[in-house]
């Protein structure tokens, strides 16, 4: 439903449940905001075992279904902030971001930060536009 600001509050169950008072993700006109996931598994709400790759690649499936749940898909993403605890873990986070971002990559940041939610490795919010993607 859109509210009279037009925003529409985006929400999946196969994305983790939001750990405070905020959406995943919300839409404007074409656009949608996700708000920063972590490595969260939706079923569990436990953050996922393995390091900075395990945990990349949960939080870019995160992302996926949040934006499938939006109309959208990874290939309508235009912009990532990517947030890292140590940016020694930018080679590993970068190898697993790219399956993800295969062709024609969204611009991005990536900062290193003092400290993530349930002090994990990585977080990483998108700005998309609507639109399917073939699957993605």
């Amino acid at each position: 439903m859109i509210d009279s600001e037009g925003r529409m509050i985006i929400y999946t169950d196969k994305a983790p449940e939001a750990i405070g008072p905020y959406s995943q993700a919300v839409r404007v006109g074409n656009m949608i905001f996700t708000a920063g996931q972590i490595g969260l598994d939706p079923a569990t709400m436990e953050i996922v075992s393995g390091g900075i790759e395990a945990e990349t690649r949960q939080v870019l499936t995160n992302l996926k279904e949040i934006l499938k749940s939006a109309n959208s898909g990874m290939s309508n993403v235009i912009k990532t902030v990517v947030f890292l605890r140590d940016m020694a873990d930018f080679p590993k986070m970068n190898n697993i971001y790219a399956q993800f971002f295969t062709e024609n990559p969204p611009a991005r940041s990536t900062v290193e930060v003092a400290g993530l939610p349930k002090n994990v490795a990585v977080e990483i919010e998108a700005i998309a536009l609507t639109g399917t993607d073939h699957g993605l």
